[in-house]
C-alpha cells in the first residue's frame, strides 16, 4: 500500500457499504448527499436516472485520502436512502414526457389535448419533486450539515439552490456545463433540464451572480441573455481555448472566472461540462470542455479564494453500460466537490 493511501480498516465506520465504502451512519454524517434519480425531460440520450446508483457502486474503489483536499471522509459522508417516491415520479413523468418529445420530432402521434394534459402532469410532478427536495435539503441544513444533490438530469437541483439562496441572499452560482441551460420551457416543459438556469434566474431573487464555464453549445436567445443580463458572466469554451492558445495562463483565467463570485457560492456541475472522453455516456455530450485538472483546479481556486461553497450538485452522469468509466469519474468528481466545499469552510473559519 502506498504511504499516501488510507487503509479502510483503520477508518472508523468504513465497512465497504455506503457511499465511498464508508458506511457512515446518517445521524453522524457532516455531509449528506441527496440522490435524485429523475430524468423525465431528457431529449437526447437517457440513463442519468441510473447515475446516482452507478456512482454509489463505483465509489468504494476510491482512495479515501485525496492528494488535493486531504481527508474529506473525516467529516462523515452519507448518501440518503433512495426514495421510492422519486422513482415513481420518474417512471410516470418519463413515460408522459417521452411521448411528447417523440411526437414533436415526428415519431408518433399525440393530439393537442393529450399533449397539454401530459405537459401539465409532468409539470405537476416536478413541482412535487421540488417540494420534496426543498424539505429534504432544509432538514439537512437545519441540522448543520453540508448538503449536496446527486442527479439525475440537471432539472433536479432547483429547490436546493432556492433554499440556499434564501439563507444566503446574494448567492453566487458557479455553473460548469456544456450548455447554458437558459431555454424557456424547452420542448414545452417548464422544468426542463435545458431550463434550470433560466428558472433560477427568473424565480430565485436571492441569486445575484451566475458564472458559467465550459459553455459551447447554446442557442442565440441564450447568448442574448448572457450578453445583456448583468447577473451572468460566462467564459465560453471557445473563448477560453483561444485565450490559452494565445498565451494566457490557466491561473490568470481562473482568477478571472472566480472574481465575479460573491462570498457564498453554490456549484452546479453538469458532467458534460467536462471533455466527453471523461463522460462519454452523458445525455448530451459535446466536443470540447474542461480537462480533469482544469475542473479540479477551478474548484480549488474557489476554495482558496476565501469564498465558501455552501452547496453543490452533480448531474447528468449516466451508467457506463460496458464498464465503470463514467461512474468512476462521477464518483471522483463528487469526492472533489465534497472536499473543496469542506476546505472552503475551513478557509472561512
Amino acid at each position: 500500500m502506498s504511504e499516501w493511501s488510507v487503509d479502510r480498516e483503520e477508518v472508523e465506520g468504513a465497512g465497504g457499504e455506503g457511499l465511498f465504502g464508508l458506511g457512515t451512519p446518517l445521524e453522524s454524517a457532516g455531509v449528506l448527499i441527496v440522490p435524485v434519480p429523475f430524468e423525465a425531460t431528457t431529449s437526447y440520450g437517457r440513463g442519468t436516472a441510473r447515475g446516482p446508483a452507478a456512482i454509489l457502486e463505483a465509489s468504494d474503489q476510491l482512495d479515501l485520502f485525496d492528494l488535493e483536499t486531504g481527508r474529506p471522509y473525516e467529516a462523515g459522508i452519507a448518501l440518503l436512502p433512495f426514495d421510492p417516491q422519486v422513482a415513481a415520479w420518474n417512471e410516470e413523468a418519463s413515460a408522459l414526457a417521452q411521448r411528447v418529445i417523440a411526437a414533436s420530432h415526428g415519431e408518433g402521434e399525440l393530439d393537442e389535448a393529450e399533449r397539454r394534459a401530459s405537459l401539465a402532469r409532468v409539470e405537476a410532478i416536478q413541482v412535487e419533486l421540488n417540494a420534496w427536495l426543498r424539505a429534504t435539503v432544509t432538514r439537512g441544513l437545519d441540522e448543520g450539515r453540508l448538503v449536496g444533490v446527486l442527479g439525475g438530469d440537471h432539472s433536479v437541483p432547483f429547490a436546493a439552490i432556492e433554499v440556499l439562496a434564501e439563507r444566503h441572499p446574494g448567492l453566487g452560482i458557479l455553473h460548469v456545463d456544456a450548455h447554458a441551460d437558459l431555454r424557456e420551457a424547452y420542448e414545452g416543459f417548464t422544468w426542463s433540464h435545458a431550463s434550470i438556469l433560466r428558472n433560477v434566474a427568473d424565480r430565485i431573487p436571492g441569486v445575484a451572480t451566475i458564472v458559467g464555464v465550459g459553455y459551447r453549445d447554446l442557442c442565440e436567445s441564450e447568448q442574448d441573455i448572457l450578453t445583456h443580463d448583468s447577473r451572468f458572466t460566462a467564459l465560453l469554451d471557445p473563448v477560453l481555448r483561444r485565450e490559452l492558445q494565445g498565451g494566457r495562463s490557466w491561473d490568470a483565467l481562473l482568477s478571472e472566472i472566480v472574481a465575479p463570485l460573491p462570498d457564498k457560492v453554490y456549484v452546479s456541475f453538469d458532467i458534460d461540462g467536462l471533455d466527453p472522453s471523461l463522460c462519454p455516456h452523458t445525455g448530451t455530450p459535446v466536443p470540447g470542455g474542461l480537462s480533469w485538472s482544469e475542473a479540479t483546479s477551478l474548484l480549488r481556486a474557489v476554495a482558496e479564494s476565501g469564498r465558501e461553497i455552501v452547496g453543490f450538485d452533480l448531474c447528468e452522469v449516466a451508467r457506463d453500460p460496458s464498464g465503470e468509466w463514467d461512474q468512476n469519474v462521477g464518483a471522483r468528481l463528487l469526492y472533489k466537490l465534497i472536499g473543496y466545499a469542506l476546505s472552503s469552510r475551513q478557509e472561512q473559519a
